[in-house]
C-alpha cells in the first residue's frame, strides 16, 4: 500500500526547474541507486527553425530569466561565426564585463538565497525555516550582502546593456549596439569596493564554516569525474572565450578542443527513457563513463591559475583540497562559486579602469558569409555551447545547444545515489534526508527550465521504489 506524504518548504523551493528523484531499493531495503529525472521538454531546437538567425540571441535567452546573458554571449558568438566577423575589442570587453554581472548575481543568487539557508540554519532544521526568509530573520547582515551583491551584479548587466533581464536589444551579431557612458562606468567602478569586501567577508565565513561541515563534504556527490571548461591560451581561468580543456580525475589534461567548432569530436549526446534532459559525455571514454562535471568547481579544477591576485591567492588554497590540485567533493562548488565571484569583480575593475572601454567603436557589420555557426561562453552552471545552421538567406535550419547544467547530468544521477546510500536507512523518508538529496542538487546550482525549457511550478518529487518497483513512498517539494 502506498503510504503517501507532503512536506512542504514555504515560501521557497530552492530549486530552479521541474524534477523528481527515484530512489530505488534492494531486496534488503538498502538503497541500489536513485535516479534524477528531468520531467519537462525541451523545445528551443525545433521551433527556432526558419527563424532569421540574428533573431537567435533574442530567442533562446528567454529559456531562461536567471543565467540570459550567457544565452546572450553564446548565442550571438555564433551569429558572429555566420556572419564571419570579429567584434571590435571594445564590443568584446563590454560582452565581458556584462557576463561578469552575469556571474556575480548568479552565483549570489545560489549560495545567499539557494544554499546558505541549509549551511547556516542547519539541513534538519525546520523546513518552514530554512528558506531565504528564515535566513534573513537569524542572519539578517549576511542575507543582506547577498541582496546586495546581486544587485551589484546586475546594476552591471543593466549599466551595459540597458535592462537588468533579457537585454537582447543591446547585442548584435558582430558587437553591440551601443557604447559605455562614462557616467555608467564611473557608477560601477564606485560600487566595486562594497562588493569586494562583501565578498571577502563571505569567503572567510564559508571557510571557517567547513570544519563543521565535514560529512557533507565527504558524502555529497564526492567521486571521481572528468571535468570541463573554457582556459585562456596558457591555461587560466576564462568565461567569455578560449579553448575547451578536459580534465581526467588525476589533474592530467584529456583533451583540449582549441576550435569550438570542433566540440563535437569530444562531447557525445545521449538521451534515457525517464528524463527529458539529455546526457552529454566524453566520447574517447563513452556513455556512461565518459561522465563529467562543468560549472564553477570544474573550472576552477581545469584551470592552472584565475589570473587576478586576490582570485589566484584564494585557488592556492583550494586546490589544497584535493589530489594533484583536483577538488572532486561537488559540496565546494559553494567554495568555487565564491572564489569565481571574487575573480569577476577583479575583471570587472580590470575592465573598468581600461580607457578603451569607452570607446563608441562597437561594431562591425556583415550579412551572412558562412553557413554554419559555434558560439560557446562559461555561464554560471559550466559550459554553454549553440550551434547553427542557416541557409544562404539566414534562416535557421538546425539547431543544436547544449545547456550548462545538461553536461552534469551523469554525475546528477551519481551524486543523489551516493548521498541516497548515505542516509537512506529504511522504507519511510526522512525529511532531513529529503533535503540532503536536494542540497546536492543544490550544490550544482542546476536551471532545470533553463536546460528542458519549463513552464509553471517548480517542485522537486522523491520517489522510493522497492525492488519490485513498487512504490513505497513519495514526497514532494
Amino acid at each position: 500500500m502506498v503510504n503517501e506524504k507532503k512536506i512542504l518548504i514555504s515560501p521557497v523551493t530552492r530549486i530552479e526547474g521541474h524534477a523528481q528523484v527515484s530512489i530505488i531499493l534492494n531486496e534488503d531495503d538498502s538503497v541500489r541507486e536513485a535516479l534524477f529525472k528531468v520531467v519537462d521538454f525541451r523545445g528551443f531546437e525545433k521551433f527556432t527553425e526558419g527563424r532569421p538567425f540574428y533573431e537567435m540571441p533574442s530567442i533562446t535567452s528567454r529559456s531562461c530569466g536567471i543565467c540570459p546573458v550567457s544565452h546572450l554571449l553564446a548565442s550571438a558568438k555564433a551569429c558572429d561565426a555566420i556572419v564571419g566577423v570579429k567584434p571590435p575589442e571594445t564590443a568584446v570587453k563590454l560582452r565581458r564585463l556584462m557576463h561578469m554581472g552575469q556571474l556575480i548575481q548568479s552565483h549570489a543568487l545560489n549560495f545567499f538565497h539557494l544554499s546558505s539557508p541549509d549551511l547556516l540554519l542547519g539541513f534538519d532544521s525546520d523546513p518552514s525555516q530554512r528558506n531565504v526568509f528564515g535566513l534573513i530573520e537569524k542572519q539578517p547582515e549576511l542575507a543582506m550582502r547577498g541582496i546586495k551583491l546581486r544587485k551589484f551584479g546586475q546594476e552591471i548587466i543593466e549599466k551595459v546593456a540597458g535592462k537588468r533581464v533579457h537585454s537582447s536589444d543591446w547585442i548584435l551579431p558582430g558587437g553591440a549596439k551601443w557604447p559605455l557612458t562614462k557616467e555608467r562606468a564611473d557608477y560601477l567602478y564606485a560600487n566595486l569596493p562594497e562588493a569586494l569586501e562583501a565578498t571577502q567577508k563571505t569567503l572567510e565565513m564559508y571557510k571557517n564554516m567547513l570544519s563543521g561541515l565535514e560529512e557533507e563534504v565527504e558524502n555529497f556527490g564526492n567521486f571521481p569525474s572528468y571535468y570541463m571548461g573554457l582556459v585562456t591560451p596558457d591555461g587560466g581561468l576564462e568565461h567569455y572565450d578560449g579553448k575547451i580543456r578536459i580534465m581526467d580525475k588525476d589533474g592530467r589534461v584529456a583533451a583540449e578542443c582549441v576550435d569550438p567548432a570542433k566540440y563535437r569530436d569530444f562531447i557525445g549526446e545521449a538521451v534515457e527513457p525517464y528524463s527529458f534532459m539529455k546526457f552529454p559525455y566524453f566520447k574517447v571514454v563513452g556513455y556512461p563513463n565518459g561522465a563529467y562535471r562543468v560549472g564553477p568547481l570544474a573550472r576552477l579544477n581545469v584551470a592552472s591559475h584565475c589570473g587576478t591576485p586576490l582570485a589566484d591567492e584564494e585557488l592556492k588554497q583550494f586546490k589544497k583540497l584535493g589530489k594533484n590540485g583536483v577538488v572532486q567533493s561537488t559540496f565546494h562548488y559553494h567554495y568555487a562559486r565564491l572564489i569565481e565571484m571574487l575573480f569577476c569583480i577583479e575583471t570587472a575593475k580590470s575592465l573598468l579602469e581600461d580607457p578603451e572601454i569607452l570607446s563608441d567603436h562597437v561594431t562591425s557589420k556583415a550579412l551572412v558569409n558562412n553557413y554554419e555557426g559555434v558560439g560557446i561562453a562559461e555561464a554560471p552552471r559550466g559550459t554553454l555551447i549553440h550551434h547553427y545552421k542557416v541557409d544562404p538567406q539566414g534562416m535557421i535550419t538546425w539547431n543544436n545547444m547544449i545547456i550548462a547544467t545538461e553536461h552534469n547530468n551523469i554525475a546528477y544521477n551519481m551524486a543523489v545515489t551516493q548521498v541516497a546510500k548515505k542516509y537512506v536507512k529504511a522504507k519511510e523518508l526522512q525529511e532531513g534526508m529529503l533535503n540532503r538529496v536536494e542540497a546536492v542538487i543544490r550544490a550544482f546550482d542546476p536551471c532545470l527550465s533553463c536546460a528542458t525549457h519549463a513552464v509553471g511550478q517548480m517542485p522537486l518529487e522523491i520517489k522510493l521504489i522497492n525492488c519490485n518497483g513498487r512504490l513505497v513512498d513519495r514526497k514532494i517539494r
